[in-house]
């Protein structure tokens, strides 16, 4: 800084000044009338000076034994033999140079010399020093100050309480040990719930109904033994936090210890019940657990469902039964079993296999086999799937069990009059949606939801008219029980084994958050507890299960943007993400996805952005691939499957294959369901080359095993997704190699979240999927790194 007429003033650097303050306190601190009587007055002059070595020794071995240099004071607290007695705190001195020496006070007075050599010369200033330490960190020590021979310390049980617990750590640090009764602590009182037996409602000729209750009682346990009445009546009489009991010293809660005394039992839902026998836990107010042990029924009911879906993956299978024009593969044998045993406890369960596993079969087997165990009381079986999926269900019924009467419910001049006890009944769920009280009028066996996925929102309307259909068992079927959230996991159980996960903002809170934010690998374990009996998923890749399939080789075909689609992602970045560092909350959401979008179709093709018709040729670089691999395929004769999302490209594909004389069909949503399969059916025939399909309407159901060659257009960003389009080519049924193709633009935000998706498969794979909802919560600098586009030398 200059001042007017003068030079610059020199100011001390703030570091210096800071470091200069703190060296004279401390300085000033330690000289004080203290240190002039353990070593002289140069310890205590605030004037330098030089001091001889010898006295500087001499003064620091005064001030170690005026610290307890010689001997350590210490405390030995006594715990009350019964209830009325009273804790006390002997004093003591252990010996710093024989630590195994340790000398009540009380004794310190009349102490031969020998132990008095031990403790050091100034043992009683070590012990007073230490006193008035305790005193300042403790102030219940404070009564010893005033005894002329301190040697014990009456203590109320608030004043033990302490000790033990928040003046522990200020009490060690004034270098005062405490010891307390070896077995102090040796016994902990635990809260527990019993789940015991269910009300007389809950149990139905087919085991347990789910809207049954049973009782839930709590209980105190020591070493996993329950506490007796009498044991819980003499500790609240105690009204202390330390007790004997059974022989050693336990910490004792008051209010647990109350709240067991005026706890009585409580009525909770069978399946919470159930979810507690698998878990181990059960929950206690709001985002609380406690330890729950079963009993009766809901216990051996769990039992039997643990072992049916740990023999679903072993070797307990169940014969084909009558009426199965088919012979089941080993790994569907035991599929069949594990269903049969849900059914017969009047249980559901998600049949999560891969696409092309036969799902269809094993759900037909389990209707047959129904009605040969239950006959006519086993009642007839509605299938509600997606419109592309019902020829597929009718033709495998018709092959498969062609004894049974099969009904589609779709189309104008449905009706279900005289629905017979064995019949099948397709419906799809827009027609759930829009006659669910006609539905919900029949008494249905089974019910099946095929893609479940479809209903992983519980609040959409489909999901909702779904839950008010009756079945006497509910089976989801879907190789994605989960796509990007969790939730969508409970809305599937939810439906087959309603309340078995609980509420859904109770889910979310406990399970969902811990498991898909923290990675909480005991809140991990605990959900596949509770899932693992009514969920069984097979890959394909696993040993045994489908071992006659070909190879699926997979590749990323990385593709440079032409300098018009780099022109326009460049410009797209820019200006949407100014408009999302201005936006918070759901609107900063919509706009990360809305520039995601677009991103997206910038890479197909700017035609596909723009809303344009054409020209086309030589304006992307993905095009411009697929043409090169279209043309390969086509001299190897080879069929081909070309996958997008979004309906719009797939229109610009297909009129630009037609103008190039490549002949090809598109099946996507508006395609009416009488025509989809014949257009199946025409490509399986080879009477067309390519087929295109939107991935909402083709990715699911289809059997394609005609192609060998699939080609991603543009990325789900969901591995599981983009698994089950592929698994329409390679399923079982197929003998030739599949090639999968992604094309991903180089340098953009495919080819940055292409590299995320190992991760994410591996995600999915413990139930936790991908998605791009998790891309609206990223930070604007993480947006902007993950967006903005790269150049490559």
């Amino acid at each position: 800084m200059v001042v007017p007429g003068r030079g610059p003033l020199q100011v001390q650097a703030p570091d210096a000044a800071v470091e200069g303050f703190f060296d004279a306190v401390a300085d000033a601190l330690v000289r004080t009338s203290a240190a002039g009587m353990v070593g002289g007055a140069s310890f205590a002059d605030r004037d330098a000076a030089v001091v001889p070595s010898a006295e500087v020794a001499a003064w620091l071995d005064g001030l170690g034994a005026g610290l307890g240099g010689g001997a350590v004071p210490g405390l030995r607290v006594t715990a009350p033999e019964g209830l009325d007695g009273g804790f006390t705190a002997v004093v003591q001195l252990r010996s710093h140079v024989d630590p195994s020496l340790v000398v009540d006070a009380a004794e310190l007075w009349s102490a031969p010399s020998v132990v008095l050599e031990r403790l050091g010369v100034d043992a009683e200033a070590d012990l007073l020093v230490g006193l008035r330490r305790l005193a300042r960190a403790w102030p219940a020590a404070a009564p010893l100050l005033e005894q002329t021979r301190p040697e014990m310390l009456v203590l109320g049980d608030d004043d033990a309480m302490d000790l033990v617990g928040p003046a522990a750590e200020a009490v060690a640090s004034a270098g005062v040990e405490v010891l307390w009764p070896t077995d102090l602590g040796a016994g902990e009182i635990r809260l527990r719930a019993m789940v015991g037996t269910p009300s007389p409602a809950a149990v139905t000729e087919g085991g347990l109904s789910l809207d049954g209750l049973v009782q839930v009682r709590l209980e105190a346990t020591m070493d996993g033994r329950a506490l007796t009445t009498a044991e819980l009546e003499a500790l609240a009489e105690a009204k202390r936090p330390m007790v004997r009991l059974r022989g050693r010293f336990v910490l004792v809660d008051p209010a647990l210890i109350e709240r067991m005394r005026r706890a009585g039992a409580r009525p909770v839902p069978f399946a919470q019940a159930l979810a507690a026998a698998l878990s181990g836990s059960i929950a206690d107010g709001p985002g609380g657990e406690i330890e729950a042990s079963c009993e009766g029924p809901v216990a051996r009911i769990a039992g039997q469902l643990a072992a049916a879906r740990d023999q679903a993956e072993a070797d307990h299978e169940l014969a084909e039964p009558p009426g199965l024009a088919a012979t089941l593969r080993p790994y569907q044998r035991r599929g069949l079993a594990w269903m049969a045993a849900l059914a017969g406890a009047g249980l559901g369960g998600c049949l999560a296999d891969d696409m092309g596993l036969g799902k269809t079969i094993q759900t037909l087997a389990l209707h047959l086999h129904r009605h040969d165990v239950l006959g006519p009381g086993a009642g007839p079986m509605l299938v509600v799937c997606p419109a592309t999926l019902l020829s597929n269900w009718q033709r495998e019924a018709e092959r498969f069990a062609p004894s049974v009467t099969v009904r589609r419910y779709h189309g104008g001049g449905r009706d279900l009059d005289h629905v017979a006890s064995d019949e099948v009944v397709l419906a799809t769920y827009g027609v759930v949606r829009r006659d669910r009280d006609a539905l919900a009028d029949v008494d249905w066996g089974l019910v099946v939801a095929d893609e479940a996925q479809h209903v992983k929102n519980p609040l959409s309307r489909t999901a909702r008219e779904l839950r008010h259909i009756p079945g006497g068992t509910r089976l989801a079927l879907t190789g994605t029980p989960v796509e990007n959230r969790l939730t969508e996991l409970w809305a599937i159980l939810d439906w087959t084994v309603p309340g078995l996960l609980g509420p859904l903002e109770d889910f979310r809170h406990r399970v969902a958050v811990p498991v898909e934010r923290h990675r909480d690998p005991k809140a991990t374990a605990a959900l596949a507890r509770v899932v693992r009996p009514f969920l069984l998923r097979r890959h394909k890749l696993d040993p045994g299960i489908a071992p006659e399939l070909p190879p699926k080789v997979e590749t990323d075909e990385v593709v440079p943007l032409t300098a018009e689609q780099a022109t326009l992602y460049a410009a797209v970045v820019k200006e949407m993400l100014a408009e999302i560092a201005a936006a918070q909350g759901m609107a900063r959401r919509g706009l990360v996805l809305k520039l995601l979008t677009a991103l997206k179709q910038v890479c197909n093709h700017p035609a596909h952005y723009l809303g344009q018709k054409g020209p086309l040729a030589g304006r992307s670089g993905k095009l411009d691939t697929l043409d090169e691999l279209l043309a390969a395929m086509a001299d190897a004769g080879e069929q081909v499957l070309i996958f997008s999302q979004y309906v719009a490209m797939g229109r610009l594909l297909e009129r630009h294959l037609t103008d190039a004389g490549t002949a090809s069909l598109f099946l996507h949503g508006g395609v009416p369901v009488a025509k989809r399969q014949a257009m199946v059916d025409r490509f399986q025939a080879g009477e067309a080359p390519v087929l295109l399909l939107s991935l909402k309407a083709g990715g699911t159901g289809l059997n394609l095993t005609a192609a060998t060659q699939v080609v991603h257009y543009d990325r789900w960003w969901n591995p599981a997704v983009e698994d089950q389009a592929s698994d329409r080519a390679w399923r079982i049924g197929q003998d030739r190699t599949v090639q999968v193709h992604r094309l991903v633009t180089e340098g953009t935000v495919e080819d940055r979240i292409a590299a995320l998706l190992t991760a994410k498969r591996e995600l999915a794979d413990a139930v936790i999927g991908g998605g791009e909802a998790w891309l609206s919560e990223l930070s604007d600098h993480d947006l902007a790194e993950l967006v903005t586009l790269q150049r490559t030398p």
